[in-house]
């Protein structure tokens, strides 16, 4: 009983990670594994706490950013401003081979620097990109492997509410993340480009090129027409939410409601929005709020719960003990948070394990802002990584019965290997991640 007593939170920690693979439902079981244990290690004096750390969480102004950018991505999915994008950026690269995978590069980044939420883009590319690509004998393999990743760009490019909750949780300001966050999913927009660009020059009937006969169509000077009523919108939206952060005009949350309004008065330029489309968006949103802040109480419950029993001491003690420095100690950390991705979903992983690590290597010395942003790029790959990544399940759900979902699996892996590499990178350099806050921001 003393030794089950001492290392009480971690057999918590076990329990939770063995019920979710068991497939249980993540709010209820993180939630009632820790009143469990609450109950075991505190008594009945527990619930004297609880309401009090739930009831600080719900007032954080920071988290009221989540639903106004939950409604901004699903606003702009309805407005159509996807398709327009797709259209005109495939044109744009038209004469390249890969072209039409570089669009898809290229428009996944616009939607996730427009709306932040992967899901939707994943669905709504999916949607417009696969059947395209496919017609113009695109390798399948090659198709959704572009596809998808493209789709978790939101989860790095700015706004992202990912790292709206890495703030919070990690207490760094989420506008400073933000600006954090650009040259490293700039990086990935890169890698990604120069993977498709070299396939392509390597194995040329993977990609080939749109016909001549297609181009000479369309005039140049209609082309410049069409660039130009695609990107505007989308840009205006980004400026003004960025701009308005990066300015020091508004807080993220106010920036957030500034999208909000944006997104809707872009839908109704493009002469989408109606009482059905608000609906819709209304109801979306708020199951995807809902979703993120039960989830939130359940793991601010076992925050307490894990603190309370001395878990983040034990926890530091073993890492402590290893015989490594604080590089190894990273990579170690970045290794657990990697390999929780093939099993758990972003949410789960930023909620369980990020307020369990972060604090250890913080005490490192490990700067605050840098380690956001990385664990950030970290569980982007928790939505390309077999058997639960989030992005092959959208995907496999909107593509044409030709496409297996073996197609999908192989063509993920190299995306995965290029985000491990663009990973590699932003942790080699930590300037790829400080710099642009110190420039914008003098600090």
């Amino acid at each position: 009983m003393e030794f089950f007593q001492e290392y009480m939170a971690l057999f918590m920690f076990a329990a939770v990670f063995a019920l979710l693979l068991a497939g249980y439902p993540v709010a209820f079981t993180i939630g009632g594994v820790s009143l469990f244990f609450g109950l075991m290690g505190f008594g009945v004096d527990f619930f004297n706490l609880l309401p009090l750390r739930i009831w600080g969480t719900m007032k954080n102004f920071t988290l009221l950013a989540v639903p106004l950018f939950i409604y901004m991505g699903v606003m702009l999915e309805k407005s159509g401003l996807a398709e327009e994008l797709l259209e005109t950026m495939s044109l744009v690269f038209s004469r390249i081979k890969g072209g039409l995978a570089v669009s898809v590069i290229v428009v996944g980044a616009l939607m996730g620097a427009s709306t932040g939420i992967v899901g939707a883009t994943v669905v709504t590319m999916g949607l417009l990109s696969v059947p395209t690509m496919l017609k113009r004998n695109y390798n399948k393999s090659l198709t959704t492997g572009t596809v998808a990743a493209s789709g978790t760009l939101g989860q790095i490019i700015p706004p992202s509410i990912v790292l709206v909750l890495l703030g919070d949780i990690i207490n760094v300001p989420v506008g400073d993340l933000f600006i954090g966050a650009i040259i490293p999913g700039l990086i990935l927009v890169f890698l990604y480009i120069l993977y498709i660009l070299i396939i392509a020059h390597i194995k040329p009937q993977w990609a080939p090129p749109i016909p001549e006969e297609e181009l000479a169509a369309i005039t140049t000077k209609e082309l410049y027409r069409r660039v130009f009523r695609a990107l505007i919108p989308p840009l205006v939206l980004m400026i003004a939410v960025l701009g308005s952060i990066f300015a020091g005009i508004a807080s993220p949350t106010e920036a957030a409601s500034v999208g909000a309004v944006g997104a809707t008065l872009l839908t109704m330029l493009q002469k989408k929005f109606n009482y059905k489309i608000l609906n819709e968006v209304m109801k979306t949103t708020t199951q995807l709020t809902c979703m993120v802040f039960i989830i939130l109480v359940g793991a601010t419950t076992l925050g307490l719960v894990f603190r309370g029993l001395n878990g983040d001491a034990l926890v530091r003690e073993l890492i402590d003990a290893l015989p490594f420095g604080k590089w190894g100690i990273l990579l170690i950390v970045m290794s657990i948070i990697f390999i929780a991705g093939f099993f758990l979903d972003f949410i789960e992983i930023t909620f369980i394990h990020v307020p369990v690590l972060a604090p250890i290597m913080i005490a490192m010395g490990v700067n605050p802002l840098w380690l956001a942003v990385l664990i950030a790029v970290n569980l982007q790959t928790s939505f390309l990584t077999p058997p639960f990544g989030f992005s092959l399940f959208y995907l496999k759900g909107v593509c044409p019965p030709e496409i297996q979902t073996m197609d999908i699996y192989k063509g993920i892996i190299p995306f995965v290997i290029i985000q491990l590499i663009g990973l590699a990178i932003i942790c080699l350099i930590p300037e790829s991640v400080t710099w642009l806050p110190k420039v914008i921001l003098g600090e």
